[in-house]
């Protein structure tokens, strides 16, 4: 009978230890930044016109899923996030016996420009991406388009983790 009581007591414990430490994920702290409704703009890159599209999707899947946000007409907004392209580069990494290079990274710097009201916020940052390529072949088209969506992907995620860190110190003010 002891232990059933002494376990009791440990489970309720256990909960109200879990339940009043006060943590909060970093989405509630976005939140208080970017707002539910959020218009998305992507600048069309002419050498790879075909990545704004991936980039708006990735950037309005990441605003739904992390922060709980939905990407709305200009109108009905009451904040903006524009992204656009500053450079992709592909550097290589690693090279084999014979002098191919066997081993690349893509490095995609996206500008991000954040607007609510009158605050605004404008970051650059790179998102990097290492692949594999076959040795004395250069990449190919799907290697390249698949390393800036992961690249450009990164750069996203980095830039939501700077809101919810925004978010947490305008939050300890």
């Amino acid at each position: 009978m002891e232990s059933i009581v002494k376990k009791i007591v440990s489970i309720i414990f256990i909960i109200s230890l879990f339940s009043s430490c006060g943590y909060r994920p970093s989405s509630h702290y976005s939140k208080k930044i970017v707002t539910q409704k959020v218009y998305t703009e992507v600048d069309i890159s002419l050498s790879d016109p075909e990545n704004a599209v991936l980039v708006k999707d990735a950037l309005n899947r990441a605003l739904y899923t992390r922060i709980k946000s939905r990407a709305t007409k200009r109108e009905d907004a009451n904040s903006s996030i524009k992204v656009s392209y500053k450079s992709i580069h592909f550097i290589p990494l690693q090279y084999n016996k014979s002098g191919y290079v066997v081993y690349y990274q893509a490095n995609i710097t996206l500008k991000f420009l954040f607007e609510k009201g009158k605050e605004r916020e404008e970051r650059s940052l790179v998102g990097r991406y290492e692949f594999p390529i076959r040795p004395s072949a250069i990449i190919s088209n799907d290697l390249r388009f698949r390393a800036i969506q992961k690249g450009s992907e990164k750069a996203l995620d980095e830039f939501i983790s700077y809101l919810s860190a925004k978010g947490l110190l305008d939050d300890t003010k």
